[in-house]
């Protein structure tokens, strides 16, 4: 079997992480991750001016953006590296923008979304929580990317997060399930290759297509009345394949293709989520559609 090696690349420093994770685990890891998580969000403020930034507590939404918005890291992200484009973009327009740590596990610094997904959509509910008491909204948007635009759909479908969730923006999400371009497949011919990293970082199996958790998540419909979908994918993803993997079915979704905004848009699965404008902007028509504006590749400067 002939492994490209672009996705063999972006699979080894995970699997390096994983089988790792349990030596990291050491009295005190506890207080390290709690460190790790305050340096997180005062970097989120200090990215775009100290008070002045995302994370900012005081923030109150505006008539013009009457919902905060929430920003969902993917696997092996964090709340601040993920959102070092799109935060401030959104803050700049004027939204009250937040982001969470998610699915840490003990003793690993920085690299986080990588605990079971369902404990996550809890995590990312009590966060749901905490931002609407600050702000005094009765509803969030929610933008994610990878697994951070799926693992939102656990929350809404199982957790009560209909009730408290106006939209969920994914860039490229990983909604039913990826082949890791045939990697998944090369690791089921191992035997026990799927539980013991499973056991180490359930947060990267459990996007794995057949997983328990993806079992459940999709034994319910896709959507939840009451919420506008938006999936943004790229042909070019090589960590979900395929790529259509992520669009979803039902009513109040759109499912956009990055080429068919800008054709010479190569953004991959990292990309897509992390330093693209023309995503940027899209993200914008979707958190505010009735002030919408085409995207096209011009976008970049916008």
């Amino acid at each position: 079997m002939k492994l490209p090696w672009r996705p063999l690349r972006t699979l080894l420093p995970a699997l390096a992480l994983a089988l790792s994770a349990a030596a990291l685990t050491a009295p005190g890891a506890a207080a390290a991750s709690s460190d790790d998580s305050r340096a997180s969000q005062a970097a989120a403020g200090a990215a775009t001016g100290g008070g002045s930034g995302w994370n900012d507590y005081s923030c109150k939404p505006s008539a013009a953006h009457p919902r905060p918005v929430v920003l969902v890291h993917g696997t092996l992200g964090n709340s601040v590296d993920n959102w070092l484009v799109l935060a401030p973009y959104l803050k700049n327009r004027g939204y009250c923008v937040f982001s969470l740590d998610y699915g840490k596990l003990p003793g690993v610094p920085l690299f986080y979304g990588l605990g079971p997904i369902a404990k996550s959509a809890e995590e990312l509910s009590a966060y749901v929580d905490k931002v609407r008491d600050a702000t005094g909204a009765d509803k969030v948007d929610i933008v994610g990317h990878s697994q951070g635009g799926a693992m939102p759909r656990y929350y809404l479908n199982f957790l009560g997060g209909k009730d408290k969730v106006n939209s969920l923006t994914g860039i490229a999400p990983n909604n039913h399930g990826t082949t890791l371009s045939g990697l998944v497949t090369l690791m089921d011919k191992i035997p026990g290759a799927r539980n013991a990293l499973g056991g180490l970082t359930p947060g990267l199996t459990d996007q794995a297509i057949g997983s328990d958790f993806l079992k459940k998540m999709n034994s319910v419909p896709d959507t939840v009345p009451g919420v506008r979908y938006t999936v943004i994918a790229t042909k070019y993803d090589e960590v979900v394949t395929p790529y259509t993997s992520g669009f979803l079915s039902g009513p109040d979704v759109r499912n956009v293709l990055l080429q068919n905004l800008c054709a010479v848009d190569f953004s991959e699965h990292i990309a897509i989520g992390t330093v693209d404008r023309v995503v940027a902007h899209e993200v914008a028509n979707a958190l505010d559609p009735a002030n919408a504006t085409p995207t096209t590749c011009a976008s970049v400067i916008g």
